[in-house]
């Protein structure tokens, strides 16, 4: 992984050098003698590779110079530099010399980044448990997705259940009532028809002379069930008491009481009896 960012640098800073170097030969040869251009050449390509070395030196102890750094950016625009005057200089290939002027600037950059990749790197052993950190972590967010996802599922099933259960409760209590007001609607109209009315009375009670009892609709609708203090807090009447506080209520108007009133009545006061003994005393006292 080194070799991915060293070699590239390498061979980028070699080329400069050696360009840099020829460049300023054929140059400055023309007005100077080669081997003080030579001399020339090796002073830039030697400030630009010593400030390197000392700056990957530096980097190797976990150091810093911003001078040094200063100096190495120095003497590669200068490289620059003298490679664009010749470009602009030259008579012939000056396109070719300008389009690879920028090759000292490039070297400089690609070990800046060969830099910032040796104070990021980090070894085999600690790469590998950063890759079973995030393994770990996706295989928890992909359970924690299923879970959500099952549970989701799980709850949408059971109201689906749920409102279906309802629907069908309130359907059979739609049908029930249905059921239940046809019934009572018959039962109202035979009550209230004259024949059918004689017919009802007649099988009800026995008819006496002058006594013509009326036959009651049964009793539909809610009931308050009694709690057990009021069980407690009243005894239980006998037949002959019972006989006479129906007989009071119910000639307690002219004309007497219906069942159903005198038995509204008669709990309205606090008096406790089943609906089977207060019939029958309605019957016997009536």
């Amino acid at each position: 992984m080194r070799a991915k960012t060293v070699l590239p640098a390498v061979a980028m800073t070699a080329v400069s050098m050696v360009l840099t170097l020829a460049v300023v030969v054929m140059w400055l040869g023309t007005a100077v003698p080669w081997p003080v251009a030579l001399v020339v050449g090796l002073g830039i390509d030697g400030g630009w590779l010593a400030t390197l070395a000392y700056e990957r030196r530096l980097a190797a102890q976990g150091d810093h110079n911003r001078a040094v750094t200063a100096v190495g950016w120095a003497f590669g625009f200068l490289a620059a530099g003298v490679l664009i005057a010749h470009a602009l200089t030259a008579e012939e290939s000056a396109g070719a010399w300008l389009a690879v002027a920028w090759l000292p600037l490039a070297a400089k950059a690609l070990w800046l980044v060969h830099a910032m990749w040796e104070r990021t790197a980090l070894t085999p052993v600690a790469l590998d448990a950063i890759r079973g950190i995030r393994q770990e972590a996706r295989d928890e967010a992909a359970v924690a997705r299923a879970r959500l996802r099952a549970e989701a599922a799980a709850e949408e099933t059971r109201l689906t259940a749920v409102t279906e259960a309802g629907a069908r409760v309130a359907r059979v209590q739609a049908k029930t009532a249905r059921t239940l007001s046809g019934a009572w609607s018959t039962l109202e109209t035979a009550r209230a028809g004259e024949e059918t009315g004689r017919a009802l009375t007649s099988v009800t009670a026995r008819v006496t002379p002058g006594v013509t009892p009326r036959w009651e609709l049964p009793v539909w609708g809610p009931t308050e069930p009694l709690t057990s203090r009021s069980l407690e807090a009243a005894p239980a009447l006998t037949d002959e008491a019972l006989d006479v506080i129906v007989d009071e209520i119910r000639t307690s108007e002219t004309p007497a009481l219906s069942y159903r009133e005198m038995a509204a009545r008669f709990r309205a006061a606090g008096h406790a009896a089943s609906e089977v003994r207060l019939r029958a005393a309605w019957k016997r006292v009536a």
